[in-house]
């Protein structure tokens, strides 16, 4: 006498979720792998299990159905008569299933063809093209496109999803955004070789600097945040410039004193086409930052560039 049915015969649970009541993929997977070749053994080994763990999961899913699936023998195994219907149900929800797939795989892909960075002036000119470089490298069929602003652009740019990526450089995060610390920057006092300042013997102070009309980055970047801060709002606009780049060539001109990021004028310095002037007592290092919407951690190409930044 057959004994098949003395680990089903209890009534199967038909509260809960469908989680519940329903086999899980592998379970079903299985199953249509023992229709197809005959034998529990090939299908294990079709689908790279152990027989245990492939018997085991067999009697899982009879208990969870409440019927009997496969007759096993020496010659072998089959399906029972509710095994052959529960596997051409099983056929339609793994079908559906590489059809869920096939879908996501198409979304992921789409994803990653394109990467859209909104950076900051600083970040935007003197790090990202090295990153953008490297990112390349890994991933050749991701198109990238950079938008450069202050870094109150770059959080209206990310908060009206106009951009996956974002990097910024003030004091604080703008709000709506999480962030993570990518490096350091400080911003320094630089003039032309022939205004006075470039023969002082004796740093500035903030009084002197604070009374000293400069030249100066826009309101709402991140250099004018940090200055505006450390002079307590008192700085004085010579010319206001939306650019590191007009505000570098402002100063080289002779046009005045200007405050940079350190990472900006390196070659001007060291060609002595701008001279640093030492402060004292004046809090000029910030921090520099990539951020996202929070509560969307980056993903794809933008998790692989953050990855990048921070090598």
């Amino acid at each position: 006498m057959s004994t098949r049915d003395d680990h089903v015969g209890h009534r199967p649970v038909t509260a809960g979720t469908l989680a519940h009541r329903v086999p899980d993929l592998g379970g079903l997977e299985l199953l249509l792998a023992v229709a197809r070749v005959g034998s529990l053994g090939g299908a294990a080994r079709e689908l790279g299990i152990t027989q245990p763990a492939a018997s085991s999961r067999v009697r899982s899913m009879e208990r969870q159905l409440g019927v009997a699936l496969v007759d096993r023998s020496p010659r072998g195994s089959r399906l029972t008569d509710a095994g052959a219907l529960v596997t051409d149900w099983a056929r339609r929800i793994v079908e559906a299933a590489e059809a869920f797939d096939a879908g996501a795989q198409a979304l992921r892909d789409r994803r990653d063809s394109r990467l859209r960075v909104a950076a900051s002036m600083t970040i935007a000119e003197y790090l990202l093209p090295g990153w953008l470089l490297a990112l390349r490298a890994q991933r050749p069929d991701t198109a990238v496109s950079l938008l450069a602003g202050n870094s109150a652009t770059v959080a209206q740019r990310l908060l009206a999803d106009e951009a996956d990526m974002g990097f910024v450089e003030g004091l604080t995060v703008p709000t709506g955004l999480d962030s993570v610390v990518i490096a350091h920057d400080r911003l320094v006092v630089v003039t032309a070789p022939s205004h006075a300042w470039a023969r002082r013997s004796r740093p500035l102070a903030a009084e002197e600097l604070a009374a000293t009309s400069l030249i100066l980055r826009e309101e709402g970047s991140g250099t004018r945040q940090v200055l505006d801060t450390a002079l307590g709002g008192l700085a004085r606009p010579l010319i206001e410039l939306s650019s590191t780049t007009a505000v570098k060539a402002a100063a080289v001109s002779g046009a005045g004193p200007a405050v940079l990021s350190e990472l900006a004028v390196g070659e001007e310095l060291a060609m002595r086409r701008l001279i640093r002037v030492p402060v004292d007592g004046i809090a000029l290092a910030r921090e520099l930052r990539a951020v996202w919407p929070t509560g969307h951690r980056p993903t794809g190409p933008a998790r692989d560039l953050l990855t990048l930044t921070r090598g």
